[in-house]
């Protein structure tokens, strides 16, 4: 991707260098109930990598709707240091997605408010309980903030076999689309779902989310690519490559051996490849839904 050079978001908050850290102080607690391992593996499981926040998987799994509420005192935002490359991609590609997102919905009839991006290490707080690294990237619903902590960019290379720019720039993008998913609505009518249908039915409904974030983050490909031309030979190749890695039936194949559709919770590698394709050929959200198709 040719970016260097281009806008960046203002809505970039460093907090790497940040107290709050969440260590050496036993099992998180959501609703007032402690969180074993195994809810923690289950959650991470169902929501690693490209989903909306785990820590609303835990607190399903933990029979408790509450939030976190640590102790420690965060400090007070700042904008990343100008000479780090990694964190300055990553506010480009979030400025991008600002201002097509923003030509959405206007062309809608409707105004658009962008999310917060929040780079951590570690850990860190959020309105949705504490966030760490293990879980991937996440958006928060609560705060309407973006979770990533950097280090994650090199586990998509070296461990899930997904690098490139453009597959980072694909993570970010997907995460925005469940942003734009709760200023649509469609996040919490998912989450009313929640206890009123069987688990089943509920990890269907989460695969349909999840694809339409793929959907969407394409149609920000699209129309990121149609105002800036910054694409280069390969990216839409890795941006494939990174969705076709983190499908369900591939990490349950690589992790347990077994793959259990059933439970998927963010759909096939098949299934992401081709929604994220589908969005990006037509830059269209009417595309997107998800939630009428009859296959996926």
């Amino acid at each position: 991707m040719k970016w260097e050079g281009q806008r960046q978001s203002d809505n970039v908050e460093d907090r790497r260098g940040a107290g709050g850290s969440y260590g050496g102080r036993g099992m998180p607690r959501v609703g007032g109930r402690g969180i074993g391992l195994g809810t923690i593996v289950i959650a991470l499981l169902a929501g690693w990598i490209f989903g909306i926040n785990p820590l609303t998987l835990i607190g399903a799994l933990g029979g408790g709707g509450a939030v976190l509420a640590p102790s420690a005192q965060q400090a007070p935002a700042q904008a990343p240091p100008a000479n780090d490359q990694v964190a300055a991609f990553v506010s480009t590609v979030l400025a991008s997605t600002e201002d097509v997102w923003a030509a959405e919905f206007q062309r809608a009839g409707g105004r658009y408010q962008p999310p917060g991006l929040v780079l951590f290490r570690g850990a860190t707080r959020t309105a949705c309980g504490y966030g760490q690294a293990a879980m991937g990237p996440f958006y928060c619903p609560g705060d309407q903030k973006v979770y990533i902590d950097l280090g994650f960019f090199e586990t998509l290379d070296r461990r899930l076999g997904a690098p490139g720019d453009f597959a980072q720039a694909y993570v970010v993008a997907h995460e925005v689309g469940h942003h734009v998913q709760r200023l649509l609505g469609i996040t919490e009518k998912v989450d009313g779902m929640r206890g009123r249908v069987p688990e089943e039915q509920m990890n269907a409904l989460s695969v349909r989310l999840e694809l339409q974030a793929d959907c969407l983050a394409g149609v920000w490909a699209h129309h990121s690519q149609k105002a800036k031309g910054w694409l280069e030979p390969g990216d839409i190749e890795e941006g494939m490559n990174a969705a076709s890695r983190i499908g369900d039936d591939t990490l349950q194949r690589r992790s347990q051996g077994v793959v259990v559709p059933e439970s998927f919770t963010h759909g096939t590698s098949a299934q992401r490849m081709g929604w994220f394709k589908r969005g990006l050929q037509s830059g269209s959200m009417s595309q997107c839904n998800t939630f009428e198709a009859r296959q996926l």
